[in-house]
């Protein structure tokens, strides 16, 4: 039986952007990714304006990325209170149906005392609000711990959970509200135009394997490069 042959097919640049001027894509589902893209970042004004350019009709009503924008700017600057009630007034059944979202709202308001050095009133906190729900589940008896670990360190740099005091967790929290919002409104938590780029880059790593072909390899910029022989 003849051995399969296991060279590599080689696809020139010409030969690959005629294949790709071949496939032809609509610019009303172009318009629809922007679009997705605009509205689940929450950039309001863009998506108003690529509406009335495009033509494009959003999938929710621009009129709550204003409100989506505003919880996570409280939670981002801190004011996690006035976010839990934005939220409420948005739709009360977010937190009511997601505790997970409730108490990493209520664990970021206990983070926030400890920064503010408002030490005895963070203890309070933490003993009338969390620790019922810590007694309930096991991993936010858990974080309640770390948190409340914060408060043993007089230099919170020394202390394991310090990162808590990090913007990066006040990001962390207004991102999982954001997704929980954007589920409430029936739409996708995530933009769909990341997603394409990820399974482009697996499409290509796939392709590796099998021919040498024109790759993209900046994605900012979609250029293709010629082949690496």
């Amino acid at each position: 039986m003849e051995a399969m042959s296991t060279e590599k097919k080689l696809i020139t640049r010409d030969d690959w952007e005629k294949r790709l001027n071949d496939v032809k894509i609509r610019k009303e589902d172009t318009d629809r990714l922007v679009m997705n893209f605009l509205v689940t970042e929450g950039y309001a004004e863009a998506a108003e304006k690529f509406k009335i350019e495009s033509g494009t009709e959003p999938e929710i009503d621009l009129a709550t990325i204003k409100d989506r924008m505003a919880v996570n700017k409280a939670v981002q600057s801190g004011n996690v209170e006035d976010a839990i009630v934005m939220v409420n007034d948005l739709n009360p059944e977010i937190l009511d149906t997601n505790p997970q979202l409730f108490f990493h709202l209520q664990q970021q308001r206990l983070i926030e005392l400890i920064r503010n050095g408002k030490v005895e009133e963070a203890l309070e906190f933490a003993q009338e609000e969390l620790a019922p729900m810590g007694e309930e589940n096991q991993s936010f008896l858990e974080d309640l711990e770390k948190t409340v670990a914060l408060l043993a360190f007089e230099d919170v740099s020394k202390c394991p959970a310090g990162e808590l005091l990090d913007v990066s967790q006040r990001l962390k929290t207004a991102s999982e509200v954001n997704a929980a919002i954007l589920t409430s409104q029936n739409h996708e938590k995530d933009p769909k135009l990341p997603s394409l780029l990820k399974m482009l880059i697996w499409v290509q790593d796939q392709l590796d394997e099998k021919v040498y072909y024109p790759r993209i390899t900046n994605l900012s910029t979609a250029a293709l490069e010629n082949p690496a022989v």
